[in-house]
């Protein structure tokens, strides 16, 4: 059986298991008639012009984990950000993990979706936010939402500013042959509120693992969010990231994504804008190589006036692999005032590296201030013979410009101890010792 047809199958079973009485019952049906319809997206679609999902799909994924699995603290220690004390939220092959959690409140509302969206009492916020800004046509957010059940609800009260980085893991085991999980994040920031969150998905052996994630953050009134993607997962793993981000006036969203490791990685990142003075951030640095594939795809929609979005986005490709960029700023013609920058920069190591970018621009507006960019090219031999003369081996004259070229996106990362690791990560990927203090 094909694996939309098997979704297709377990869909009533799934919905009597949780309760086909509940008031998504609707919401979830709707989804699922659309991915019905719609399948898994294609190169034929514009969007997925350069990405194919069709050799990851044909593995014979478990839906739905046959058993709790556990796993010591010890296995995963490395992943945990243990430099600093952290609210951790922690999911096991899709099953939240109490005993890797910590989340001491702190007048937080941090909790498991299951319990958001089956218990009375979270029933007005889940009515106001969930599926309110996630996309109703796009067919793998559609799917997500027609299983939505796991995931984390993260709820920051009013002016509260939290001391603490929140650390959202999702581990796979690999005791099923190949598992396809559908993790549901939902994350309501009030007002003059400020939170930091680190998001990692990864896989603890080499069985296939399929990653079909959709988060929601929704940003009121003069809120910051730093939120932090680590992708940095085995070679066996797909991951497909769907985040909708809603900021309401002076709100300031930041997104960085560090995609380093996985087969097949598809960001797809989209800002909303719903009032004046908004600050929108997105960065990222892709470092890949063998025959990885990583695709960014992204979306500004400016719809209000004075506000500002700034992305910025750095790839190295060695050997085979096979980067793209497609970026899109729009601007409606109410969105006077914008100030929009996109950037992508690109290195190839290799003749058979290859970069696909596409950076757009819609604009309606006649008094904006938009740019965008994009440079393709090899590590500059000038500056390579260079530092040669002044006695550094060549490998780590190489490494030294790739982490300099990088490092404008490195230094904008808020959290120290996120920083030093990044920077480890980006040392192993080069395969030298940068000698920095770490």
């Amino acid at each position: 059986m094909e694996l939309k047809e098997k979704l297709i199958s377990s869909f009533m079973a799934f919905e009597e298991q949780i309760d086909i009485h509940s008031a998504l019952h609707d919401v979830r049906t709707s989804a699922i008639k659309n991915f019905e319809s719609k399948g898994f997206p294609t190169k034929k679609e514009e969007a997925w012009k350069y990405t194919s999902l069709n050799a990851i799909l044909k593995n014979d994924y478990s839906v739905f984990p046959k058993q709790e699995n556990i796993i010591e603290f010890a296995e995963v220690k490395k992943y945990f950000l243990h430099e600093i004390d952290t609210h951790k939220v922690i999911f096991v092959d899709g099953k939240f993990s109490s005993f890797l959690s910590a989340t001491t409140h702190d007048g937080l509302d941090v909790c498991l979706m299951s319990s958001a969206l089956n218990k009375p009492k979270y029933k007005m916020v889940i009515d106001e936010y969930f599926n309110k800004i996630a996309s109703k046509e796009e067919s793998l957010t559609t799917l997500n939402t027609a299983f939505a059940n796991e995931g984390a609800y993260v709820n920051i009260p009013k002016s509260k500013v939290v001391e603490k980085p929140i650390e959202i893991i999702y581990f796979s085991t690999g005791k099923e042959d190949a598992l396809m999980v559908q993790p549901r994040n939902l994350v309501v920031v009030g007002e003059n509120a400020h939170v930091q969150i680190i998001e990692r998905h990864q896989s603890l052996n080499e069985n296939p693992v399929l990653t079909n994630s959709v988060t929601e953050i929704f940003a009121q009134k003069r809120a910051i969010v730093d939120y932090y993607k680590i992708q940095n997962d085995l070679q066996s793993a797909n991951l497909i990231d769907n985040t909708y981000i809603s900021q309401k006036q002076e709100s300031r969203v930041s997104v960085h994504t560090f995609s380093f490791g996985g087969n097949i990685t598809r960001n797809n990142l989209n800002f909303y804008h719903f009032g004046e003075r908004i600050d929108s951030t997105l960065k990222g640095i892709t470092i890949i190589g063998d025959k990885q594939h990583v695709d960014h795809y992204t979306l500004v929609h400016h719809a209000t006036p004075n506000c500002e979005s700034h992305q910025n986005y750095k790839t190295i490709l060695a050997d085979s692999a096979t980067g793209v960029f497609n970026g899109k700023i729009y601007v409606e013609k109410e969105a006077q005032k914008t100030d929009a920058f996109q950037q992508n920069n690109n290195i190839l190591l290799g003749d058979k590296a290859t970069i696909n970018a596409k950076p757009q621009l819609e604009i309606f507006a006649d008094d904006v201030k938009c740019s965008h960019g994009c440079t393709i090219g090899q590590l500059d031999e000038t500056a390579m013979f260079y530092m040669q003369q002044r006695g550094i081996p060549k490998k780590e004259a190489k490494a030294l410009l790739m982490y300099a070229f990088s490092n404008e996106v490195i230094e904008s990362i808020k959290i120290p101890e996120l920083k030093k690791r990044i920077t480890k990560i980006i040392a192993m990927k080069l395969g030298v010792n940068l000698g920095f203090d770490l």
